[in-house]
């Protein structure tokens, strides 16, 4: 126990075993549901574990946490599908296309809601 530990709030929480099999259930899932995915680990931060994103072929992706870049690993290699390490690869430009097609189209589909909005005052 730190000094300062009896200070910080408790975390109601799983733990992060269960935390880490609903990670691997999800990413598994995601997975399943689409084409020519790809994993890239990021590494630990002060904030977060060691986490792990799903790329799929057209850009799509899905974060979350794996506790280590050795269970990455596992992880991918379990699926059959290739593994980077971000801090060497990069993220793909098709994951940053997708996230610019996605703000385009929130900002259309809001303009969209005031203009009906405006249309039936």
């Amino acid at each position: 126990m730190g000094l300062l530990d009896r200070f910080r709030p408790k975390r109601a929480g799983k733990s992060a075993k269960a935390v880490g099999s609903e990670s691997e259930a999800h990413l598994r899932e995601w997975t399943r549901a689409r084409i020519g995915v790809e994993a890239f680990v990021e590494p630990s931060t002060l904030v977060t574990e060691t986490t792990v994103v799903l790329v799929a072929h057209d850009g799509e992706w899905t974060r979350r946490r794996v506790g280590s870049p050795n269970r990455a690993k596992k992880l991918a290699r379990s699926m059959k599908i290739p593994i980077y390490d971000v801090q060497l690869m990069g993220y793909p430009q098709r994951m940053r296309d997708h996230d610019s097609r996605e703000r385009i189209q929130r900002k259309r589909s809001r303009e969209q809601d005031l203009r009906r909005r405006l249309a039936e005052d």
